[in-house]
């Protein structure tokens, strides 16, 4: 396998609002359970501290759960409220910026997905919109109105913090089946009041959540947003069928707040719809008009799902295409998820041409904090 050396426009500035990165490599959020008690300690600030000194422009972090008692799905998985927990989190932040880089935190709740009777505290019900895990099945009572609120607030809060700590941005987790997206999803959304409907109807809990986000941080404050059309188990979900239900859907996000774009897809190569051959980050650009990251296989031969069936995980591939793209301008960043688990030297070996340096993903990179 040869990797062009003509990865440039990768490297070139990317500047929106008062966002001023110095290349177009994003880090994309991975869950590390790596955060004892959710507290995240010296050794995930050496993590993503390393992937800064070797040239990512924007790392994404992990995703941190909001402060509501079912919002994490695993142990270890860091939280984005308590004075311990942000103390961790200023100490990331610090290092991170010491190395030049910049860093967003991804705010999440997982929702449903979460295994009440695994983790953590089995004695509290799972939530989301209509009580519906991601297979339809009811595991509780619909969220209430107040309730709903509550969560809205909570991620206000976290994204103050976020700006209070330094961060440079924020993510909003709005993907891949967890609470916003089951908002989203007709299969875990059956809600026939103001937070249901169709699926412009159904935008309703994001567009609160972007909205005191952006009250939270005020109107200079970068907020990404990051949506997806697949759910675990569900790949080929849609929940926009064409380009004109994607436009409706993205406007109202678009119009709340949301400053980037995050089109989370397994494969960045696919074509969204079967008219065009653009991705989902390009068609969200080119609807929006606003910056999209594309993610998906970055730098890999294969995607991720492959690691859990076979046990391989993906040895390097060609960028040619990925370059050709950001070329034309279909999106504006590109986040690189595996590749850069396993080496964090990957962005400076990519600029430098040492390409036989670089390091295939294994099961054995999710398992270390390296």
């Amino acid at each position: 396998m040869t990797i062009s050396q003509t990865t440039a426009a990768l490297f070139e500035p990317f500047t929106t609002g008062n966002l001023q990165l110095k290349n177009r490599i994003v880090m994309a959020p991975m869950t590390r359970t790596f955060s004892p008690g959710g507290v995240p300690g010296p050794n995930v600030a050496g993590y993503y501290r390393r992937r800064a000194e070797n040239e990512v422009g924007l790392i994404i972090t992990e995703g941190t759960v909001i402060n509501h008692p079912a919002a994490a799905a695993d142990h270890g998985v860091p939280h984005f409220y308590g004075e311990e927990a942000l103390a961790g989190w200023a100490r990331v932040v610090r290092e991170v910026h010491e190395a030049g880089g910049k860093i967003a935190p991804q705010i999440w709740h997982t929702g449903t997905a979460r295994d009440a009777s695994k983790f953590p505290d089995a004695n509290i019900d799972s939530i989301g919109p209509s009580g519906l895990n991601l297979s339809g099945e009811k595991v509780s009572e619909p969220l209430t109105t107040e309730e709903i609120h509550g969560l809205v607030g909570a991620y206000a809060q976290a994204a103050a913090d976020a700006k209070r700590l330094g961060f440079d941005a924020v993510e909003i987790h709005g993907a891949h089946g967890y609470l916003i997206d089951q908002f989203f999803w007709d299969v875990t959304n059956k809600r026939t009041d103001e937070y249901g409907g169709d699926l412009v109807g159904r935008t309703r809990f994001a567009v609160e959540v972007i909205e005191a986000v952006r009250a939270a941080v005020g109107p200079d404050f970068p907020i990404i947003f990051r949506f997806s059309q697949w759910k675990p188990g569900a790949y080929d979900a849609k929940l926009a069928k064409n380009a004109q239900e994607l436009e409706q859907f993205l406007a109202r996000l678009s119009a709340a707040g949301v400053d980037i774009f995050h089109a989370s897809t397994r494969r960045f190569w696919e074509p969204e719809f079967a008219d065009s051959d653009l991705n989902l980050a390009g068609w969200t650009r080119k609807l929006t008009g606003k910056p999209a990251i594309t993610v998906g296989s970055v730098g890999l031969d294969s995607e991720f799902t492959s690691l859990f069936e076979s046990g391989k995980g993906g040895e390097a591939a060609s960028l040619d295409k990925l370059i050709e793209r950001l070329g034309r301008g279909e999106f504006d960043l590109v986040a690189v998820g595996r590749a850069l688990l396993s080496d964090p030297a990957w962005a400076a070996k990519i600029r430098d041409g040492r390409i036989e340096e670089l390091q295939p993903f294994t099961r054995e990179a999710l398992a270390t904090l390296s």
